[in-house]
């Protein structure tokens, strides 16, 4: 595997291509860090802020409605000059908007149904899988597993399994999409100079989700509810894009990489500060658990 870090971004967060670490100054690593952690906020209170919407107009309307804001808006900064791509080109981001849509369309399906801090758990363990299969059948695949224990640990609160079946079977949908998508992400963005992948892959988003969310989002849409979604799609993902990419300029790749691995434990913190889903010890050791296999595959990568 030839990426030192899993590109990351749970829900639609920046998916970034591999950059040389870079010597930097100990105040653009400050910089950094705080964007690294201004960016995973943005992207779990954002997804925990999306409850109401989710609920109004459910899993599919809610995504639409955030892809065709966000999309429309990138798309205005970046312009994308989508008459002058090869069919190569629009086969990578053809097949990457397509699996962002089915991603953040699983995703808001199981946050709909199971706590935040879960969801992001057992998502997280999609990159994971993807970063340490990297190095083939060996004693690396046992942070996987630590991560696994963790997110059985968060699925029982002392007293019964928490969600139902139909979330889990979502929030994994969504941990594989998130795999496909750092792979596809790769690819994309290597054929595509700047952000103009990512901005024509989001407009395929939007087309996709489409025929799913129009029928379910129109009929209900209010004028408060399209700034509500509007300020959400710029909260998630366009934010976390632009912090993330700053913060890479600024900091080692192997840096972010262990920063981004806090995502689970800030999904739980969102979880329990916006949605007031409790977490019992257990739980909270089972969030360590991930948090410290994705570390722990991370610091690996970056020594390989």
């Amino acid at each position: 595997m030839d990426q030192k870090i899993v590109e990351g971004g749970s829900d639609g967060g920046a998916a970034l291509m591999p950059h040389p670490d870079v010597a930097t100054s100990s105040g653009g690593i400050a910089a950094g860090v705080l964007m690294c952690l201004l960016s995973m906020s943005s992207i779990q209170f954002g997804s925990a802020l999306s409850s109401p919407i989710i609920n109004a107009y459910g899993p599919a309307g809610a995504t639409w409605l955030r892809l065709v804001f966000a999309s429309a808006a990138l798309a205005l900064i970046v312009r994308p000059k989508i008459m002058s791509y090869s069919r190569t080109q629009w086969l990578g981001v053809l097949a990457l908007g397509t699996v962002s849509a089915l991603m953040t369309t699983s995703f808001f399906s199981a946050i709909a149904r199971i706590p935040l801090g879960l969801a992001v758990a057992i998502e997280f363990l999609g990159p994971l899988l993807v970063a340490t299969l990297g190095f083939g059948l060996s004693r690396q695949l046992l942070w996987p597993v630590f991560a696994a224990v963790g997110v059985l640990l968060l699925a029982y609160d002392g007293e019964e399994w928490v969600g139902n079946l139909p979330g889990i079977l979502f929030a994994i949908g969504a941990g594989a999409g998130w795999a496909c998508y750092i792979l596809l992400t790769k690819k994309v963005g290597n054929a595509f100079q700047g952000l103009e992948g990512l901005s024509v892959s989001l407009l395929v988003a939007a087309v996709v989700s489409t025929p799913f969310g129009f029928v379910s989002a129109v009929p209900h849409l209010t004028a408060f509810g399209l700034l509500e979604i509007a300020g959400l799609a710029l909260l998630v993902p366009l934010l976390p894009y632009v912090l993330e990419m700053v913060a890479l300029r600024r900091m080692p790749t192997s840096s972010f990489g262990i920063l981004m691995s806090l995502e689970p434990a800030i999904g739980a913190f969102a979880g329990f500060v916006i949605l007031s889903q409790p977490m019992t010890p257990s739980q909270m050791f089972g969030t360590g658990l991930v948090v410290a296999a994705s570390i722990g595959a991370t610091v690996f990568a970056a020594r390989s």
